[in-house]
């Protein structure tokens, strides 16, 4: 399903670089994170509260990975 300005679960992950079940615990234990908002059955997040929430929160690295430059 496309809506103009609203991305799905798997769009959001792809876009942060998380896989789906971490949007959820995105949703679930970060307060400021986007919550969905419910189009029918289907749960989509704002486009713009998402890049908005990206830009707010930078990248972190991850544990273990070697930063190359």
């Amino acid at each position: 399903m496309e809506i103009p300005g609203y991305l799905t679960s798997d769009q959001v992950a792809a876009r942060l670089g998380i896989n789906r079940q971490s949007v959820y615990n995105l949703v679930n234990r970060v307060a400021d994170f986007p919550k969905p908002e419910k189009i029918g059955r289907a749960s989509v997040w704002p486009e713009a509260a998402v890049d908005d929430w990206r830009a707010k929160h930078p990248a972190r690295s991850r544990r273990g990975s070697v930063a190359t430059d």
